[in-house]
Formats: structure tokens, C-alpha cells, sequence
């Protein structure tokens, strides 16, 4: 017998060996990520759907009467809402408000920390400080802060002369949205500014300076070299908090509870006032259910452009 002939099956027994034990790595695999599965399924996917469900069913517990399947009644109760609209504006200029601010104070902070300076560790160690503070605390002392009463912000304002006497920016009605927006910018730009300062760290200094060498200014190296270098990075967290914010709760409720006269009411402000004030439970899933829509629309969006991006 040639000995060709004798490596094959001492080839085949080889690569059945190898797949066998290639299929016990993935069935150990799949074990280990069951636990993971079953956690997600438990405590995310199953609320989820019951939510789902709960929208197309008459759901109250002040009018125990009234149950059963409602089709679609419970979303044009919703959209028929007196302050359905003016909560769903509010959203809108909440979460962009707050996402440019948070974007343009980021970057402007990376930028400054970028540099060369002096204590520049201690600087970045400092920024970080607003983001820390949990958003209860943050909420509370800033609505202290801006009490007319006693409010320390009222106080400079007025001594500088920028106030003829203390404001109520958190009970007016042109200011009170504003206002909550002010605080969430404070507290949330430190997480731009970490995540941009590590994109700078990977833009080529060689580059930077080459394009200095060739009589770029600094407006044009950040807008033709710095900035796109960071397209990736912030598109990435500009998407994650357009869904934070949008569905953010406590800051809101913290400081205005959604007034005065729901001024600065946002769809989960409605969201709560349906379930925990009036329990309507079909009224706040149905609701709930129509931001999930919209949450899992940008995201599929996001993710066709940038896939197709990547593939072009």
C-alpha cells in the first residue's frame, strides 16, 4: 500500500477529531451564555412584550370594568391627548437641546485637555466630577441652587447686576424646560468629553502638524483633519444619548415634576402620569410602546447608514 494512501484516513480521523471537538467548544459555549440568555429574556424581553401586549388591552385599575382587547383605542387616546403634542415637542427640544450642548461643551473641553498644559492630569480628573454625581442629588441641589428665595444662582445673578431682583427659572413657563436642560448639559458633558478626548489621542500629530507646516490655520486643521477623525466616535455617542435622553425620567421629574402647567412634561413624564397617577395602564403601555417604535426605527437607521456607509 502507497503511503498516500495511508495518510487519508489518518487525515479524515484527524479532521473528525477536530470537529468533534470544535462542536463540544460550542455546545460549552452555548452553556455558558444560557445563563445570560435566560437573565435577558426574564428581566428585559419578557416586559417588553408584556408591555406590547398590555397596549391593545383595556387596562385600568381605577374602572376595573372596563377590560379586554381594545385594538388600537388605547394609541388614539393617546394621540388624542391635550398635551399629548405639547409633550412630545418637549421631547424633541429636550433631547436636542441637550445632545448639541452636551456634544459642543464636550468637544470644546476635550480639545482644552488635549493640550499640553500644566496639571492636565488633575484638570481631567476634575471633569469628571458632574458625572458622577448620581441625577437625584445633581437635581435636587441645582433646584436649591435656583430657588428665588434662597438660591445662591439668583444671589450672583442679582449682584452683578444681571438681575433687577430674583427669578423663579424653574416655575416660569418659558424658562422651566430651559432650565432643566442647563443642568443636564452640566452633568453629562464630562462623558463626551472623555469619549472625544480618546479619539484625539488617535489623531496623527504628524499629520496635524505637516498640515501646520503647509500654512493650515487652526480653524482649518480642526475642521478638515481634527473633526473628521472623530466622526465615528461622535456619531456613536451622539446616537446613545439622543435614546438616553429622550427617555430619560428623573431629572425632569426632579426638579419640575413637568410643570408649571406641564410646560416641561416629556412623553415618559406622561408615561408615569398615566400608570402611577391615573393607572391607566393600556393608555401608558400604548404609549410606552409607540417611543419603543421610534427608539428601535433610529437605531435600524443607524445602523442601514452605517453599515451601507462602511460597504460603499
Amino acid at each position: 500500500m502507497k503511503p498516500i494512501e495511508l495518510e487519508r484516513p489518518v487525515k479524515r480521523a484527524a479532521k473528525a477529531a477536530m470537529t468533534m471537538r470544535e462542536k463540544r467548544i460550542k455546545r460549552l459555549a452555548y452553556l455558558f451564555v444560557l445563563p445570560a440568555l435566560l437573565f435577558f429574556l426574564l428581566l428585559n424581553a419578557y416586559p417588553l412584550i408584556n408591555v406590547l401586549v398590555d397596549s391593545f388591552q383595556f387596562k385600568n385599575l381605577m374602572n376595573k370594568a372596563l377590560s379586554g382587547f381594545a385594538g388600537l383605542a388605547n394609541y388614539k387616546e393617546v394621540i388624542h391627548n391635550e398635551y399629548f403634542k405639547t409633550a412630545l415637542w418637549n421631547t424633541v427640544v429636550w433631547t436636542v437641546l441637550s445632545v448639541a450642548g452636551e456634544y459642543v461643551l464636550g468637544l470644546i473641553s476635550a480639545l482644552a485637555l488635549n493640550q499640553p498644559i500644566k496639571g492636565r492630569t488633575l484638570f481631567r480628573a476634575i471633569i469628571i466630577v458632574p458625572w458622577v454625581v448620581p441625577i437625584v442629588i445633581a437635581g435636587m441641589t441645582w433646584t436649591w441652587m435656583l430657588t428665588p428665595d434662597y438660591g445662591i444662582i439668583n444671589l450672583w445673578l442679582v449682584k452683578l447686576g444681571l438681575l433687577k431682583e430674583p427669578y423663579y427659572w424653574l416655575g416660569e413657563l418659558n424658562t422651566a424646560l430651559i432650565t432643566v436642560v442647563f443642568v443636564n448639559v452640566w452633568r453629562s458633558f464630562p462623558f463626551y468629553t472623555i469619549s472625544l478626548l480618546a479619539g484625539l489621542q488617535s489623531v496623527s500629530r504628524d499629520i496635524v502638524e505637516a498640515a501646520a507646516i503647509d500654512g493650515a490655520g487652526i480653524r482649518r486643521r480642526f475642521w478638515h483633519i481634527i473633526l473628521p477623525q472623530l466622526k465615528t466616535v461622535s456619531l456613536t455617542i451622539i446616537f446613545i444619548h439622543v435614546i438616553w435622553t429622550a427617555i430619560n425620567f428623573d431629572f425632569i421629574w426632579v426638579m419640575t415634576e413637568g410643570g408649571p402647567l406641564y410646560s416641561s412634561e416629556t412623553l415618559p413624564i406622561m408615561i408615569y402620569r398615566y400608570a402611577m397617577q391615573e393607572y391607566n395602564f393600556g393608555n401608558a403601555s400604548a404609549l410606552a410602546s409607540m417611543m419603543l417604535g421610534f427608539m428601535i426605527s433610529g437605531f435600524i437607521l443607524y445602523y442601514f447608514f452605517s453599515v451601507r456607509k462602511k460597504g460603499g
